[in-house]
């Protein structure tokens, strides 16, 4: 197994200074336009004009998402690889659990987020060598260990600015003057779909924001045992479920008998 533990003492700009070149093509950077990426795109652009961009049209995101993409290709040069879920998944979680499902409980969010991000993610990474990404472990506890470079499922994740502070994200888009997402002016510190993220207080974690209605700290999804007896999350047999399903069924919101008549 390769160590890139020495990275660990470099700078943002040295390590893309390495992978840029080492991993040619075959790298990309995945961004959801939030200040984090848009200080590594532009940190990379400074080194390779021709660096790759992608992101995840999940199908619910706000408009303001879809503006940073043309501020991407105007300000950059950069025509962003716009990745898509699988239509017939999405048709058939909707189909089955309903469009707005990800409010009712965690286990139906997760799936969202499978079939609308993860999947896609999966696929989209099956054709790279390496991606670059804009995650902080000061963000939150989740990311705290977050490695600067480190291999996953055979593909390198490079995460440049893990041992940034927010006040330096700040003070970098500051002083090279970097676009920023719309929504941040509105309160918005973290920026996902539409219907997952509201504005936040200043007394609030930049967090908070992201499915504010899962209340509690407890927010993953229990173990579920499967019907063949091994032991998986609960999300996770959602997911099989709904690719075992793939056919037309009509959804209604509950209690409603004419649909079902």
């Amino acid at each position: 197994m390769v160590s890139y533990s020495q990275f660990e003492a470099a700078t943002a700009e040295g390590i893309l200074e390495w992978a840029l070149p080492t991993f040619g093509n075959s790298l990309a950077i995945s961004t959801s336009f939030q200040k984090e990426g848009m200080v590594v795109i532009d940190m990379a652009v400074r080194i390779n004009p021709k660096v790759r961009v992608f992101t995840i049209d999940t199908g619910r995101l706000p408009e303001e998402t879809h503006q940073m993409m043309e501020t991407i290709r105007q300000r950059y040069g950069i025509r962003v690889e716009i990745v898509f879920p699988e239509a017939s998944e999405v048709e058939s979680m909707i189909s089955w659990h309903g469009p707005n499902l990800f409010y009712r409980e965690v286990p139906l969010r997760k799936l969202c987020c499978q079939v609308r991000k993860v999947r896609p993610l999966d696929k989209k990474l099956a054709t790279l060598s390496a991606w670059v990404v804009g995650l902080r472990r000061d963000q939150m506890e989740s990311r705290a260990e977050t490695p600067k470079v480190e291999s996953r499922k055979g593909v390198v994740k490079i995460s440049p600015l893990a041992d940034w502070t927010k006040q330096q994200v700040e003070d970098y888009i500051r002083e090279h003057n970097v676009p920023v997402h719309p929504l941040y002016a509105k309160g918005f510190p973290s920026i996902g779909c539409g219907p997952c993220t509201r504005a936040v207080f200043e007394c609030e974690d930049e967090r908070a924001g992201r499915w504010w209605w899962e209340k509690g700290e407890e927010k993953e999804c229990g173990m579920h045992v499967a019907a063949n007896g091994v032991v998986k999350r609960e999300v996770d047999v959602l997911m099989d479920d709904l690719l075992a399903a793939r056919q037309p069924h009509v959804w209604a919101p509950e209690g409603d008998s004419a649909a079902a008549a």
